[in-house]
């Protein structure tokens, strides 16, 4: 009867099936290894559960009469690292430019618009063993009139 050997990605079960039938005895015999037949416990690798996306906090600038301001300049600060990042809103008057990588320590975000500036506000960032969240999640920053 002709046998072939097995391939890579058969089963364990099937492996040892085989070494049972006495040709994997042969073959360690010339010197090759079979892994997977020492009937030792095997875990498989799941996927990665920890999300792969930056948790960013959306923030919304909005000028004195409370309309979308586009163009502005948000700036967050690391207050213990001093690291900042900065992002520009978009037509909506948006940016989420501000994510975890400023994480754990409290961030200090302000927005200019020309000679306009907001008062700065606090974010929070609550982490586990993936991702930091920020809190809060959205901000609105009303630029000075």
């Amino acid at each position: 009867m002709n046998r072939a050997l097995p391939r890579a990605g058969i089963g364990i079960t099937f492996q040892c099936m085989i070494r049972a039938c006495g040709w994997v005895g042969g073959l360690l015999g010339l010197g090759m290894l079979l892994s997977g037949c020492d009937d030792a416990p095997r875990m498989s690798r799941g996927h990665d559960e920890c999300e792969t996306t930056l948790m960013a906090v959306r923030v919304a600038v909005v000028s004195a009469d409370g309309a979308r301001v586009r163009g502005a300049t948000v700036t967050a600060t690391n207050v213990a690292s001093n690291i900042s990042i900065s992002g520009v809103t978009g037509s909506d008057g948006v940016t989420t430019a501000v994510n975890e990588t400023l994480a754990p320590s409290p961030v200090r975000i302000t927005a200019t618009a020309g000679s306009k500036v907001s008062p700065a506000s606090h974010v929070e960032w609550v982490c586990d063993t993936c991702n930091c969240v920020p809190e809060p999640s959205e901000l609105t920053l009303e630029l000075s009139p």
